[in-house]
């Protein structure tokens, strides 16, 4: 409550309007089964909007399998979720499809994205150049999470950011995509990275 002055009874309370959260747009994008809809499941408030579809043997032809044999669904347009950081912020998240016959569709799934995470799976580190290119490339500013399946990973951080050949200032971070306070400690570096960003923009 906060008071403010009456020209007639002195002063009265009336109650402060709570504003609503900020909406802020993520993209969580990466290589095929690396990841990304666990990730938006593991943290989103709602239940997560999901475009999976059954992989076919023609599919299995075509996708490697090899590190998820126990797989068969792959998202085929995007991922939804979101998640109230704070009574200040919100995040929307967009999980992109992670075969490169999808890639058609992240144009419009990144418009208005305020950053990324990529999420790599250090068995196949190939899968992810394309994610990690396309950011790049677009100048929309983005973090690289390892996901450590079955807690581990097999390449340490500064062998995977060779790998990616990634600057220094792009965030490189360990998690588990099963996680909910991982997923949420990756995606605070994708904002904090996006904030800086828009910082040095405003200076500069």
């Amino acid at each position: 409550m906060v008071s403010v002055p009456s020209p007639t009874h002195g002063t009265h309370s009336v109650t402060a309007v709570e504003q609503p959260p900020v909406p802020v747009k993520l993209v969580i994008a990466g290589g095929f089964g690396v990841g990304k809809t666990t990730a938006v499941g593991a943290i989103s408030e709602i239940r997560p909007l999901t475009t999976e579809a059954a992989i076919t043997e023609v599919a299995a032809g075509v996708d490697d399998l090899t590190h998820t044999p126990g797989k068969t669904t792959t998202t085929v347009a995007m991922d939804f979720g979101c998640i109230t950081i704070d009574p200040t912020l919100k995040l929307y998240l967009f999980g992109t499809p992670g075969q490169d016959r999808f890639g058609f569709m992240w144009d419009d799934v990144v418009e208005g994205a305020l950053g990324g995470l990529v999420i790599v799976d250090t068995r196949r580190l190939d899968d992810c150049y394309a994610a990690v290119d396309y950011f790049e490339h677009k100048g929309i500013p983005f973090a690289v999470a390892v996901n450590a399946f079955d807690g581990e990973v097999h390449h340490n951080l500064d062998e995977v950011r060779w790998a990616l050949d990634v600057s220094d200032h792009v965030p490189l971070v360990v998690f588990d995509a099963r996680n909910t306070g991982s997923v949420r400690d990756a995606l605070l570096v994708v904002l904090e990275v996006a904030l800086s960003r828009a910082e040095n923009t405003v200076a500069g």
